[in-house]
């Protein structure tokens, strides 16, 4: 019996609908928040920040970035982790003038940016 209901809560469980990853709140706040400053609302490179780097915010939209997305599926993350031009993040966002408050990173917020970025950047928008 015990076993039975387990199946049933597991076949319940995938019968629901799948939330849509840019309905994800928490993604989508983290991104306005932390990223839109240079991504820009449409992840194109397009925020106020965008050519204020060197080099300046990509079009994570673009062909290529999608083909880096499909052969690394954790470039978003590692990229706010590895930060691999070192210090442009914080150095753009210092020399214009932008106070970005600390941000306590947890293992969802990873994921759900994530996920949320990567399903607006499918879509093309």
């Amino acid at each position: 019996m015990k076993i039975l209901s387990i199946a049933m809560l597991g076949m319940l469980s995938l019968s629901q609908p799948l939330p849509s990853f840019a309905d994800n709140a928490n993604g989508k706040n983290i991104y306005v928040q932390r990223c839109a400053v240079c991504h820009g609302a449409d992840i194109k490179g397009s925020g106020p920040l965008a050519n204020k780097s060197t080099p300046p915010t990509p079009d994570l939209t673009s062909a290529a970035f999608k083909k880096r997305l499909h052969d690394y599926p954790g470039v978003i993350v590692s990229s706010v982790i590895l930060r691999p031009n070192g210090d442009l993040i914080p150095k753009t966002l210092r020399e214009n003038g932008v106070k970005m408050a600390p941000f306590a990173w947890k293992v969802n917020d990873f994921r759900d940016l994530n996920q949320y970025m990567t399903s607006v950047i499918a879509k093309g928008r």
